[in-house]
């Protein structure tokens, strides 16, 4: 006989404990049916191990580059040891999985069943159909049911990359020893992240990039990232066409062919890392015999309520193809319990959505790029303030990089915020609680001495002020 309860989730990541603790704390029962690792991508293979290396690497980098930077200080870097590095790492993993995911669940007293779900049943009576880790079947019926099955990484179909093989965002996070080169495919968050990564741990990095470096954002983010990888040695190939992908059999290397500018050309590293964007999960979930309705990639394709075609089923995460943020799936876990059981009506906003890329130094932003606010036929005024009108940058020593705002030049409304910096995210959260204040109400505001967000004001002053002419703290 099927067993009945609430709400039914599918994955086990940020979105789905999201949604199982607000719909546990409404009083519903609740199943939770994983078949891989608990605890999702950003817990075992996203945020928290790379940002964790991230952070090792940086440590490393300052090492190295302290002498240059801060009189009267002497460093050094040794070569990395990799399998401890690793085994840093996942020991982080394995600790915060306990902790924020296993322990959570124990607490609230929900199921974990572990096995492959897929829908059963028709439109007006779905059901899912689970295959137990030790070879059962189990039928389980909802009042309601949530995909949060995440992504993946995804590779197009370049010639001869699958017989040859390549690197992950994940598996190059396994790797136990440091490739000697690299060669990086993509120009997005997760490429420009792991380049400079394994650059730091002393690899020699080579970045082939479609357009330029992240190209969703402002382009002078591309300009100030350009500067620093080249400082930092990583050499970018922009305009760059990956054709085929082939393996030296006499050097061991791995050979890329790629179409740049017009023109073939190749290069050669020990790896090829593959960061050209991830693709939702929802093969085999069956979601045709329910009526669930799939984008060109798969993803699940949901309201702004986050509803699917069928009005019990609902997607949250980066299964729905929204943006790939943690947060952004454990926003649309609450908002799912609340609309499933609360009668909400809640609507996903992304309006105010910060954004950051773990750079050294960061990419954070918030609101609309000046291109977005064009496109949307507002007047745009904007101002551009270089990291050396910000005292906490001149004290860092570390002057690469700006704050730019973006204002609405009818009402100076301020649409958007981004920052090239140290402490980006920091700014772009800061930048969260910004919007939709004037710059007068921004520049007139408090903001303690030697913060980076105390830039924030400054870039503020900017629009009727000539910053280079001011005290500290004026």
């Amino acid at each position: 006989m099927p067993t009945k309860y609430d709400l039914a989730i599918i994955g086990s990541g940020g979105g789905a404990f999201a949604a199982a603790i607000h719909a546990t704390t409404l009083g519903k029962s609740v199943v939770m049916i994983e078949r891989g690792t608990l605890g999702g991508t950003c817990v075992n293979t996203g945020c928290v191990p790379s940002k964790a290396l991230i952070a090792s690497a940086d440590a490393r980098h300052a090492a190295a580059d302290a002498s240059g930077r801060f009189p009267g200080i002497a460093t050094t870097a040794e070569p990395v040891d990799m399998p401890a590095l690793i085994a840093g790492k996942q020991a982080l993993v394995e600790s915060l999985r306990g902790e924020k995911y296993a322990d959570v669940a124990d607490s609230y007293g929900w199921r974990i069943l572990r096995g492959d779900a897929a829908f059963t049943g028709s439109l007006n009576s779905p059901v899912l159909e689970i295959v137990t880790a030790d070879g059962g079947v189990e039928t389980v019926e909802a009042d309601h049911f949530l995909v949060a099955t995440g992504s993946r990484p995804w590779a197009p179909p370049i010639d001869e990359l699958e017989e040859t093989g390549y690197l992950t965002s994940t598996t190059a996070m396994e790797l136990t020893e440091v490739p000697g080169s690299l060669l990086v495919l993509g120009g997005g968050y997760v490429a420009l992240e792991q380049a400079q990564l394994f650059a730091r741990l002393g690899s020699q990095v080579t970045l082939l990039v479609r357009s330029r470096l992240a190209s969703k954002e402002e382009p002078e983010v591309s300009k100030a990232l350009q500067e620093v990888f080249a400082d930092e040695g990583i050499r970018v190939v922009r305009r760059a066409v990956p054709t085929r992908v082939s393996r030296d059999a006499a050097t061991g290397q791995v050979v890329v062919s790629a179409d740049v500018s017009g023109g073939s050309q190749e290069f050669r590293a020990e790896q090829v890392l593959v960061a050209l964007g991830r693709r939702p999960v929802t093969d085999g979930l069956n979601l045709d015999a329910v009526g669930v309705k799939t984008g060109d990639c798969g993803e699940v394709v949901v309201s702004d309520h986050l509803q699917s075609s069928n009005p019990r089923i609902w997607a949250a995460g980066d299964v729905t193809g929204h943006p790939e943020f943690v947060y952004v799936a454990a926003h649309h876990g609450t908002l799912v319990a609340e609309n499933a059981f609360a009668d909400a009506d809640r609507s996903v906003d992304y309006s105010h959505l910060p954004r950051v890329t773990f750079t050294g130094p960061a990419i954070g932003a918030v609101g609309m790029t000046e291109k977005e606010v064009l496109a949307a036929g507002i007047r745009c005024d904007c101002r551009v303030l270089p990291l050396h009108h910000v005292p906490r940058a001149l004290v860092n020593r570390d002057t690469r990089g700006f704050i730019k705002i973006v204002v609405n030049a009818d009402t100076n409304e301020i649409l958007g915020l981004t920052a090239v910096a140290k402490d980006a995210g920091e700014l772009a959260a800061a930048g969260v609680h910004v919007l939709g204040k004037t710059v007068a109400e921004v520049a007139d505001a408090w903001a303690p001495y030697l913060t980076m967000a105390e830039g924030i004001r400054i870039a503020a002053k900017a629009f009727t002020t000539d910053v280079s002419k001011l005290s500290c703290c004026a």
